[in-house]
């Protein structure tokens, strides 16, 4: 199932990605060794197996330098391959491809990193029903790539950005004087379509947090913080389904399916996006 993403959202990084590699001469390794009316023909071609993202960067690339190259993708975004799969074929000017390749390689292999480091974690908790989510620790100018990456991994996106839900942490408790204070001030704020969450360290302040269903104020969504195992279990015991809840800290690959057989709903992991390594993509002349 293709997941693309509008150019609209792509070209602009695309754009500002080229423009840093073309500097103040453009390509002049380029220009002083290829033919004027050079053409060439190359797949970009996986080195290792993974999950396809950002094949759409290839296109835009490409065409940003020759508006009339051929560009063929062959597999899409959320597609799943071997080493050796072509990803796509191009045939440009030889000029303008090889400006383009760097740009397009470096955004395709991040994102397909994202991408399949996603279907990793998303595979190591198959079969419970938590669910794994990303956060807010992308690469500055690239958030909306990486969450679209981390999609076609089979993940789900949490908030984009400060704009689209509440997310209490503890400096907001901090400064609110108490954790269900904070819910109160944040449930008195938001409009009806606005979810609120908020992260909580221990079983004392979730306690508090079940204080306030009562009252009509409970968040939709409680963050359990760091929580140990058997706090996990407790934890999901004592909400019984009344809120969703998220477990967050100390998750990797090794910890995963632990802390999702907890009966936890969401596991939010930082690393699907700052820790992803890129994958290995190449560009073989035809």
């Amino acid at each position: 199932m293709s997941r693309s993403l509008p150019d609209v959202l792509i070209e602009p990084v695309v754009r500002m990605a080229l423009a840093e590699d073309l500097g103040r001469a453009g390509d002049v390794t380029a220009l002083a060794c290829i033919p004027a009316d050079a053409r060439m023909k190359a797949g970009f071609v996986a080195r290792k197996p993974g999950v396809l993202a950002g094949i759409d960067c290839v296109r835009l690339a490409v065409l940003a330098m020759d508006p009339q190259a051929s560009v063929d993708l062959r597999l899409e975004d959320g597609d799943a391959f071997e080493a050796g799969a072509v990803l796509a074929v191009v045939e440009a000017e030889a000029r303008a491809f090889l400006s383009a390749e760097r740009t397009a390689l470096n955004l395709v292999g991040r994102l397909s990193g994202v991408a399949t480091l996603t279907r990793a974690y998303v595979q190591a908790v198959a079969g419970t029903k938590a669910r794994i989510a990303d956060t807010r620790k992308t690469t500055p100018g690239l958030r909306a790539l990486e969450k679209h990456a981390v999609a076609c991994g089979g993940g789900i996106n949490h908030r984009f950005g400060l704009d689209d839900a509440i997310l209490i942490k503890d400096n907001h408790v901090a400064v609110c004087g108490g954790v269900a204070e904070a819910v109160r001030r944040a449930r008195a704020f938001a409009p009806h379509l606005m979810k609120v969450e908020v992260e909580v360290d221990g079983l004392d302040q979730l306690e508090a947090v079940l204080g306030l269903i009562a009252e009509g104020a409970a968040p939709d969504v409680v963050m359990l913080d760091n929580f140990s195992l058997d706090d996990l279990r407790t934890a999901v015991a004592r909400v019984a389904g009344r809120l969703t809840l998220e477990a967050s800290g100390g998750v990797d690959l090794t910890t995963v399916r632990g802390i999702a057989e907890t009966g936890v709903d969401v596991i939010s992991v930082g690393a699907l996006t700052h820790s992803a390594p890129v994958l290995d993509i190449g560009l073989d002349a035809l």
